[in-house]
């Protein structure tokens, strides 16, 4: 057999290389063509399948929860309040790893539940929002998100909660942030009301950032190389409220025109710039604009070798919601990186009014899902190497 192998090849090769205008060599292109194409489209879809397996499992796994909310809960997670969880993750690093290593997907936004959290897999669904959060083609995932429904209420008024946390340097302060970050703004609230006035929504999120920045630094983490940005949003009472710290952002869709609610903490930016060098710091073009040749956002929380060219105080937007509001975006920089405001918010809209679907089958009980698996796909297949996290939030029910 070998022989025969030998002296086939031995005769192919004597015959003269083809042109590039015999048709076999173009048959033999386009197979290759076809494979490559193929290729690429597997590895943005992996999603759907990782996604659809998960979220059988999981089911299956609480099933009991309405008959014994206690004993068939998982090891340190939260009661569920009679609603059924739906989680969907993949885990592909060592189990000794932190929870957000080990999940390296997430994706929620189904009709009716409300928002848990497991030990083992991260929980989300809701009625109006829509979230996936994917390690993309980065080795570990240092994003963490949030929502927290009816996180607050005030005067007979439910606040809702959102936030999206791209860590650096590890997880642990995006995850700690996940966990702390909310919990602190109601306690925050709580002592700017006790003489019954109004909120100062500015004020209490930068008190709010302030002692979620000195938890991380002086704390039980005490790591001075790890940090996270984060940006969070609050709806309630008529209102959208938006605190930014880094490089994830914040859009709203009104009216049909994308409107940016914070604005990148890049150091390069003119203001961010003057502000580092006014305490002394530096910027410096290594691989893209840098604190001090390390860092590319300007602001975080954490990072504390960093102070105080490297602020945590968030840049707050407050906007009286109308009825020409349709949704907002909140997302890490591993989507905006690569997507226009404008892009994003057309790809929501047109998601939204079911003109556009997802390759995944298991969002399509909530469009809001199904626009958030859309950026995160469009955006892996415009090149994106970081995380991608994205919340979709619809401000009017259609």
């Amino acid at each position: 057999m070998k022989e025969k192998i030998s002296k086939l090849h031995s005769t192919t090769t004597n015959y003269p290389r083809k042109m590039a205008s015999d048709p076999g060599e173009f048959s033999r292109l386009t197979v290759i063509g076809t494979k490559n194409a193929r290729r690429r489209r597997l590895e943005i879809r992996r999603l759907k399948y990782t996604c659809e397996t998960m979220m059988n499992v999981t089911i299956a796994d609480n099933s009991n929860i309405n008959g014994d909310k206690d004993k068939d809960r998982l090891p340190g997670s939260k009661p569920s309040n009679g609603a059924t969880e739906i989680s969907l993750s993949l885990s592909s690093s060592p189990s000794n790893q932190s929870t957000s290593e080990g999940n390296d997907i997430v994706l929620a936004g189904f009709r009716e539940k409300t928002c848990k959290k497991n030990d083992d897999v991260r929980t989300l669904a809701c009625t109006s929002h829509g979230l996936l959060s994917v390690i993309g083609r980065r080795c570990e995932m240092e994003d963490a998100v949030k929502v927290e429904l009816g996180f607050m209420a005030k005067g007979g008024e439910k606040f809702d909660f959102y936030g999206v946390y791209d860590g650096h340097g590890g997880s642990r302060v995006a995850e700690e942030c996940k966990e702390r970050l909310h919990k602190l703004l109601v306690e925050e609230i709580v002592e700017d009301n006790k003489e019954g006035s109004g909120i100062d929504w500015g004020t209490t999120m930068e008190r709010c950032f302030e002692k979620m920045d000195e938890e991380v630094n002086k704390g039980r983490l005490a790591e001075e190389m790890v940090g996270s940005t984060a940006v969070v949003a609050v709806v309630g009472n008529g209102r959208l409220v938006v605190a930014n710290c880094g490089d994830s952002r914040a859009v709203l869709s009104r009216g049909g025109v994308a409107t940016a609610l914070s604005y990148d903490h890049k150091p390069d930016r003119p203001e961010e710039l003057e502000r580092v060098e006014a305490a002394g710091g530096r910027v410096i073009n290594w691989n893209g604009y840098r604190v001090l040749g390390v860092l590319a956002t300007s602001r975080s929380i954490g990072d504390q070798y960093l102070k105080p060219f490297v602020i945590c105080k968030p840049e707050v937007t407050v906007r009286e919601l109308t009825n020409r509001d349709e949704f907002v975006i909140l997302a890490s920089d591993g989507l905006w990186d690569v997507i226009s405001n404008e892009v994003a918010c057309r790809v929501v809209r047109r998601c939204l009014n079911g003109q556009i679907r997802s390759n995944s089958d298991v969002v399509n009980q909530n469009r809001a899902a199904e626009a958030a698996a859309v950026l995160v796909e469009l955006a892996m297949s415009r090149g994106s190497r970081d995380n991608i996290s994205v919340i979709v939030v619809e401000l009017r029910k259609t």
